[in-house]
């Protein structure tokens, strides 16, 4: 035993959000699939590099937008990619929890 506590990851929710995203070389429309608090995936073509910085909209239920930053933690040149959360204001963290509640279903 090492002492140690197992990290635990933010639960993952499936979820089917229309999205746009922007990086240095593509600006693409996709699909939010999963969603968590520290990140998500994106279905869409990719033109992205891993570690690159990505500004990710997401269409909220009010149709309203929430805009987010990211980087490419993981790319999958058939499906899209994924993208861990950086940063935010307290406004963004809250929409984003409102966000995982809708996809959640509750």
């Amino acid at each position: 035993m090492t002492g140690r506590t197992p990290r635990r990851e933010p639960e993952r929710v499936r979820a089917d959000l229309e999205a746009h995203w922007e990086g240095v070389l593509a600006h693409r429309a996709g699909t939010v699939l999963d969603i968590s608090s520290s990140g998500c995936f994106i279905l869409t073509t990719d033109d992205v590099k891993i570690e690159e910085l990505i500004r990710l909209e997401i269409n909220l239920p009010t149709g309203r937008w929430i805009y987010l930053w990211g980087e490419v933690v993981y790319k999958s040149d058939e499906m899209g990619f994924a993208l861990r959360f950086m940063g935010g204001d307290e406004t963004e963290l809250q929409m984003l929890g409102m966000l995982i509640d809708y996809a959640r279903g509750k």
